[in-house]
C-alpha cells in the first residue's frame, strides 16, 4: 500500500468564511469571461475522458469510452480557490490553474450536460494564506458569478434543467447565489435539477433537511430526487475542534452531509474514485497511460455526526496487499481530504446526475 500526498492544482481551495470579511465592493461585475462554454475554441471542460482502471493488484485496464450522446441538460460550475496571483483578488485572465481545476472537477460532467463555467475575481491563494497586500474584496467575485448566471439564463438556458457544481470558495459563491436567485424564485427553482455544493459550509436546521442556507431547497435523500442539494466535507477521521470544514457556529444549525455514494444503497456506499493521472505522478512518472485514473473498491464513504461536527468519512477498505495509492491530508487534519472532495466520489456524482437528469425530464 502506498500513501502519498496528492499534489492537486486545487490544493488550497478556500472554505467560505475562512478569510476575514471585507467591505462591500462598489465595483460592478465585469463582462463575463467564460472558462467553459459550448463552442469555445479552447474549452478545458471538453478534454479527453479516456480512463485507466487500476485494480487492487496494480494491473491496469483501459476502460471503453461510451459514445457521448447529446447532453439534455446544463451544468453551471464555479471553481475553488486556485489563483496564484499575489493580489487579494484575481483578475479574469485564464491560466493553467483555472483550466487544470476545470479539467479535474468539471470536465467529466460534459458527458452528462453542457458545462458553463465563468471566470470570477475570486479571493486568491495569497489572500487565503495572508501573503497578499491589500484587503480582499468578497463582493466582486460574487458579482461576476451572478452576472454570468443571469447571462446564462437569458441567452443559453432556453428552458433546460441545470445542475449547479461548486467546490470550496466556488461552493460559497454558488450557495449565496442559490439562496438569493433560485431558492425564493419558483420559476427558476423549477429549472434546478440539483446543486452539488461540495467542500463548503452549507447548513440545515439541526435534524432537518431544510432551513439554514436555504428555505426551499432541501437535502437530497434519494437518487431520483430533484431540486435538492448534495453537500459534504470529506475527512478520514472526525474533524478536529478547530477546522475549516464540518462545523458551524450558527445556533440551531449543522453542516449538511449528503453522501452521494449512498443515495442508492443506504447510509454507506462504495466510492468511485476518478482523478486526473497527472495528479498521481510519482517522481514525474505517470501511473497510467491515459488522462484519467479510476479506482473502485478502495474507499467507502459515510456521513458521520459527532462532537458538534458533521462530515463524510472516507474509510480505506483496501487490503494490505492493495498496491493502489491512498489520499493524504497535505494541508493538515483541519483540512481533512478537502483536496479530493470531488474526485474521491466523482464516479458516484456522475451516476447521480444521470438519475436526477432522467427524473427531472420526466416531470
Amino acid at each position: 500500500m502506498r500513501t502519498r500526498t496528492v499534489l492537486v492544482v486545487l490544493a488550497a481551495a478556500l472554505a467560505s468564511g475562512s478569510l476575514s470579511a471585507a467591505s462591500a465592493s462598489a465595483q460592478a461585475a465585469a463582462p463575463t469571461v467564460w472558462l467553459c462554454k459550448p463552442g469555445l475554441a479552447s474549452n478545458p471542460c471538453s478534454s479527453s475522458a479516456k480512463t485507466t482502471l487500476i485494480k487492487p493488484n496494480g494491473s491496469k485496464v483501459t476502460e471503453p469510452l461510451k459514445a457521448q450522446a447529446k447532453q439534455p441538460i446544463d451544468c453551471f460550475y464555479v471553481y475553488p480557490t486556485v489563483s496564484q496571483q499575489m493580489t487579494p483578488n484575481a483578475n479574469l485572465e485564464i491560466t493553467t490553474a483555472e483550466t487544470g481545476v476545470a479539467i479535474a472537477q468539471a470536465s467529466r460532467f460534459a458527458s452528462k450536460c453542457r458545462v458553463y463555467a465563468p471566470m470570477y475575481r475570486q479571493l486568491t491563494l495569497a489572500a487565503l494564506f495572508g501573503r497578499a497586500s491589500g484587503t480582499p474584496d468578497r463582493e466582486i467575485g460574487y458579482a461576476d458569478v451572478k452576472a454570468a448566471w443571469n447571462e446564462y439564463l437569458s441567452k443559453y438556458n432556453k428552458g433546460r434543467g441545470v445542475v449547479l457544481i461548486g467546490h470550496s470558495q466556488g461552493t460559497g459563491v454558488l450557495a449565496r447565489l442559490a439562496a438569493a436567485e433560485i431558492d425564493p424564485k419558483p420559476v427558476v427553482r423549477r429549472k434546478l435539477i440539483s446543486a452539488l455544493l461540495i467542500g463548503g459550509g452549507v447548513t440545515v436546521r439541526r435534524g432537518k433537511d431544510v432551513g439554514g442556507s436555504f428555505k426551499k431547497i432541501a437535502a437530497c435523500r434519494k437518487s431520483s430526487q430533484t431540486g435538492c442539494v448534495i453537500a459534504y466535507n470529506t475527512f478520514a477521521q472526525q474533524p478536529p475542534a478547530v477546522t475549516n470544514f464540518g462545523r458551524t457556529t450558527k445556533a440551531g444549525e449543522e453542516v449538511l452531509c449528503v453522501n452521494p455514494a449512498a443515495l442508492k444503497r443506504g447510509r454507506t456506499g462504495k466510492a468511485k474514485v476518478l482523478i486526473p493521472t497527472s495528479q498521481l505522478a510519482f517522481g514525474g512518472t505517470p501511473l497510467a497511460p491515459n488522462p484519467w485514473v479510476a479506482m473502485n473498491d478502495l474507499y467507502t464513504t459515510k456521513c458521520m455526526s459527532s462532537g458538534g461536527a458533521s462530515w463524510m468519512q472516507a474509510n480505506d477498505i483496501g487490503r494490505a496487499s492493495d498496491k493502489r495509492v491512498r489520499f493524504g491530508a497535505p494541508l493538515g487534519q483541519s483540512w481533512g481530504l478537502h483536496i479530493v472532495d470531488v474526485n474521491i466520489v466523482l464516479g458516484n456524482l456522475l451516476d447521480l446526475v444521470d438519475d436526477q437528469s432522467a427524473a427531472w425530464r420526466r416531470l
